[in-house]
């Protein structure tokens, strides 16, 4: 039998995609859509489609026995040179499969770090794809080594030798090691950058892969960021200042698209990327109201919000493409779901005014515009509203100066010596997360 190749690069092979329906994931499509676009997305033609239901998987294939015969001849049949499962295979799996269909098998886990690794342009991006891949392949090592026998003995070698792949193995927790300091390097340099930009609002785009945010975010800033109808099109965070109407300019951000079972290692991997989301003001969940598994999608994102602990994030949901919906119907059901989401084309421009004061408001809610007067020698005061809020302007008059001041509302009642007036403001449709007071503590009445 001709030994397997998994060195190989995905990107020109000809692939069988494999699916299995549990119990748990009745909801998924039979046809395989979502994975037919990863496989585009790396470069495969999808030269065949395979599907079971099992209440369990199979212990040594996943698939049944009979599933595995009809594979081997469907991949011999179409010349494959990939088999690509919709699942998570155990490397025990992996081998057993490969031995049985004599064609290179792989699971959607490492199919998206190929994806991954082929559209990571950032050094930061690339040690992330780079991190994630290490510790994927770790425990499988053993599946891509032959040349295991025994090296001779010699200085530094313990026993009578040792294995080659017990060396790899070291080899590989090092880099992670090294890959994982850099990383946490970058990490707290993305956290100062973040925190530099405390004089302007924030706002950050997330979502399902392919839903649409780099075309938004191109037609609301005039951008020229990479955009395509491709998953995972962007990797690397992006942020564009932003005009809001009766607000002024904000940031708002792009991030790395999310999906359905998008792997640990990779949100570990990217969390130094995913720092714009989790230090944002306001989120922009886009979804992508053309497909027909929007509200699986919509929830698949709101659970990866939730492991990286920002769920309870103030947010707007921004349903994209509905020049592109399939009819009215499927709109309507959409906001019965989630009445309270704003339809949008970024293609068309359709909605977007409607976006925009949305987010104004949704700004706005958490805080108050004010006019404080104090005496012009209260420089502590003065530091403190510009540490803490936005000064639009000022004015003077004798010895008492009037600051045009945007501040969060928790910090009004901390100011002493000074006359507050507070400007009327929009109302919101958006309730914001219920303040904990957890920060109160660390600040001090202003006199």
């Amino acid at each position: 039998m001709t030994e397997i190749d998994r060195t190989q690069s995905l990107v020109s092979e000809k692939a069988v995609l494999v699916g299995v329906i549990l119990p748990e994931n009745t909801h998924l499509a039979d046809d395989l859509q979502e994975l037919q676009g990863l496989a585009y997305a790396a470069g495969c033609e999808t030269v065949g489609l395979l599907n079971q239901r099992r209440d369990r998987p199979d212990s040594n294939f996943y698939l049944g026995k009979g599933k595995v015969e009809e594979l081997r001849v469907m991949a011999e049949s179409t010349d494959a040179d990939v088999i690509v499962f919709d699942n998570d295979l155990s490397p025990a799996q992996t081998r057993s499969l490969e031995k049985s269909t004599n064609t290179k098998v792989i699971d959607r886990t490492e199919l998206i770090l190929d994806i991954f690794a082929s559209h990571a342009r950032t050094y930061e991006s690339r040690l992330a794809v780079e991190l994630a891949q290490l510790e994927y392949s770790l425990p499988r090592l053993k599946n891509m080594w032959t040349h295991l026998s025994r090296l001779k003995m010699g200085v530094g070698m313990r026993g009578p030798g040792e294995k080659q792949l017990e060396m790899d193995r070291r080899l590989v927790e090092k880099r992670i090691h090294d890959l994982r300091s850099d990383l946490n390097k970058i990490e707290r340099r993305r956290e100062r950058q973040v925190a530099s930009r405390s004089d302007h609002m924030t706002v950050s785009l997330v979502g399902y892969t392919n839903a649409g945010k780099s075309t938004l975010m191109n037609t609301l800033t005039g951008a020229e960021v990479f955009a395509a109808d491709q998953l995972f099109a962007t990797l690397d965070t992006r942020t564009r200042r932003w005009q809001l109407p009766a607000w002024g300019p904000v940031l708002l951000s792009d991030t790395v698209g999310f999906i359905r079972n998008l792997p640990h290692r990779l949100i570990a991997s990217f969390k130094a990327t995913l720092e714009e989301a989790r230090q944002t003001d306001l989120l922009l969940h886009v979804c992508d109201a053309s497909n027909q598994a929007v509200l699986d999608q919509i929830s698949a994102v709101y659970a990866v919000l939730k492991e990286l602990d920002i769920e309870e994030k103030n947010t707007l949901l921004v349903i994209n493409k509905i020049d592109a919906i399939p009819s009215r119907g499927h709109l309507e059901s959409i906001l019965r779901r989630y009445p309270n989401g704003i339809p949008v084309s970024a293609h068309t421009g359709e909605g977007l005014d409607i976006l925009a004061h949305k987010v104004s408001d949704a700004l706005s809610h958490a805080f108050a515009d004010v006019d404080i007067e104090m005496n012009v020698d209260n420089g502590r005061l003065m530091a403190y509203l510009a540490a803490n809020g936005e000064i639009l302007s000022r004015s003077y008059h004798d010895q008492r100066v009037t600051l045009h001041c945007r501040l969060p509302q928790k910090f009004l009642g901390r100011i002493h010596d000074a006359t507050v007036e507070v400007r009327d403001h929009r109302s919101s449709d958006v309730t914001p997360t219920e303040d904990d007071g957890a920060g109160d503590s660390a600040v001090e009445d202003v006199a």
